[in-house]
């Protein structure tokens, strides 16, 4: 089977689901076709989200043009600083980028702050901070764009979507220093089953992702069973994160049974009471 071939449509839930994170303009197939083939499964509504200015500028017209799209607008943590500092060794995806420095920041978070107060976009992320990919010298630039996405989502009322890849304790530290919005959302959770308390208490949704379905992700699975069962999400983050068996195949969001399957069997619930438990909270957490 070819690594680049899509997986077969699943069996469809019963229950109608959402897809709480995902990047369709990052996916082969278009809006139309997208959202077909998760409707066929039962997956009925996704939240677009936005990684730059001009991604989010996508996801919000994306969204205004289809019903079943909410959108969510944001600087990706490692987007801020290669607009500060510059990337002169960009990816093919990305490109080259010269410095900008505070003014360049400050230009796009302008942007972000504009987009977020349309009425389709539905959520302020994904932001937070990445201590994978960016050094220490761009982490000043991440915790400061940071902030300033949590200012927008509080002002605008909308869900703060986070991405946290190791820098758990900074990224609590943020939210309790600020002070988070009314709804935050802790997308791709890859905390422990300590951390899923911490976040049960503070009342932050927790999304899971195709990863929780890895062979080595004992410690997710841990995280789901204590997290609480109206705290928790499900998303694709397609094309990434494909689940198990699957895995290294591209993702979309009508694979979104093939994760909340898993998810119920750790939850110790049936498939239909998590799905509509999981629609019920992502219409919460995206106030749709």
């Amino acid at each position: 089977m070819s690594r680049t071939e899509a997986p077969p449509l699943p069996e469809p839930l019963r229950v109608p689901v959402a897809d709480s994170h995902t990047h369709l303009d990052m996916q082969d197939a278009t809006v139309e076709e997208a959202l077909a083939r998760a409707a066929a499964v039962n997956v009925t509504t996704v939240v677009q989200v936005g990684c730059d200015v001009a991604g989010s500028r996508w996801a919000a017209e994306t969204a205004a043009a289809h019903p079943a799209v909410h959108a969510s607008v944001a600087l990706h943590p490692n987007e801020a600083p290669r607009i500060v500092h510059g990337d002169p060794d960009g990816t093919a995806r990305h490109g080259a980028r010269e410095p900008g420095g505070k003014a360049a920041l400050d230009e796009a978070l302008a942007e972000i702050d504009a987009l977020a107060a349309h009425d389709h976009v539905r959520g302020v992320g994904e932001t937070g901070l990445d201590f994978f990919r960016t050094g220490p010298e761009g982490i000043a630039a991440q915790e400061e764009s940071f902030r300033a996405h949590i200012e927008i989502a509080k002002r605008h009322g909308k869900a703060l979507v986070i991405h946290d890849r190791d820098a758990h304790a900074d990224v609590l530290r943020v939210l309790a220093d600020a002070g988070a919005p009314e709804r935050t959302v802790f997308h791709c959770y890859s905390g422990d089953a300590d951390m899923a308390r911490i976040c049960a208490r503070a009342g932050y949704f927790m999304s899971f992702a195709g990863n929780v379905t890895f062979k080595n992700a004992q410690p997710l699975r841990d995280a789901l069973a204590v997290a609480p069962a109206e705290l928790v999400l499900v998303e694709t983050d397609a094309p990434f994160l494909t689940p198990a068996p699957y895995r290294g195949r591209p993702n979309a969001p009508y694979l979104i049974p093939v994760t909340l399957r898993a998810m119920a069997e750790v939850k110790g619930l049936e498939e239909d009471v998590l799905a509509a438990a999981i629609y019920d909270n992502t219409a919460r957490a995206f106030d749709f």
